[in-house]
């Protein structure tokens, strides 16, 4: 498998395979549908994401930043500990993702969800994979630790995550975070970095497709067939 990292700006716009890592957004994203959420729908803005909720009885919106109004989480993984998502459609607030929205095959990926995804991208065997470092313009430390053990994990499954924990836990994010913490800024938890950084812990991928014109995220376990057929059900 031949990698291509790079940041949204440059990414291909409908690339065969392409996984999006982002650290706190998509630890959240894999532990609530860990914790039974059924599935996540991506808005853009924060307007929209609240439209969506409002339109929707039962559905939680998620964001990222400072906590705002309306939404029921500021992407925290700690924080989300005390909330029932069972059974949920949960709104996230991002634009990770969209520069590769019509791709084949879109994984969403974290440190939480790397051992699966590698998995994935093992059976579906692809000559090769975008990865979108959404992060600093494709140099965010934290996000591309992450997809490098991806990658790493596709071509050697026993590949051990600690030197990139350590690059994630050492990053400008994790820094910034943990100051936030310190400052007692709401929407943080001083776990926060750490649940970040709980590499394999979750035993499935995420993968994204369009459906209904919007983006989803949903819990998968193999890759989906026909990875070069872009219909509406994505997969």
């Amino acid at each position: 498998m031949r990698a291509v990292f790079t940041g949204i700006p440059d990414a291909p716009a409908a690339p065969d395979v392409a996984v999006v890592d982002v650290m706190r957004a998509f630890t959240v994203a894999a532990a609530a549908l860990r914790r039974g959420a059924e599935r996540i729908v991506f808005a853009e803005t924060r307007r929209q994401a609240l439209a969506l909720k409002a339109r929707n009885a039962g559905w939680l919106a998620f964001q990222d930043g400072a906590p705002e109004p309306g939404f029921d989480l500021a992407n925290s993984p700690a924080r989300l500990r005390s909330l029932d998502v069972r059974g949920r459609t949960i709104v996230q607030k991002t634009t990770a993702g969209t520069a590769v929205a019509d791709a084949g095959l879109m994984l969403c990926a974290s440190f939480l969800v790397a051992g699966a995804t590698a998995e994935v991208l093992r059976r579906a065997g692809a000559p090769a994979v975008t990865f979108v470092v959404t992060g600093g313009a494709g140099r965010a430390e934290e996000d591309l630790a992450c997809a490098e053990y991806i990658a790493a994990r596709v071509r050697a499954p026993a590949t051990h995550p600690g030197p990139y924990l350590e690059r994630a836990r050492r990053s400008a994010a994790a820094a910034e975070l943990a100051e936030a913490v310190r400052r007692g800024w709401t929407g943080v938890h001083p776990q926060d970095v750490e649940l970040c950084l709980e590499a394999d812990s979750v035993p499935f991928a995420m993968a994204a497709a369009r459906v209904d014109g919007r983006l989803e995220l949903r819990a998968v376990d193999q890759p989906p067939l026909g990875l070069n057929s872009r219909d509406d059900q994505g997969r």
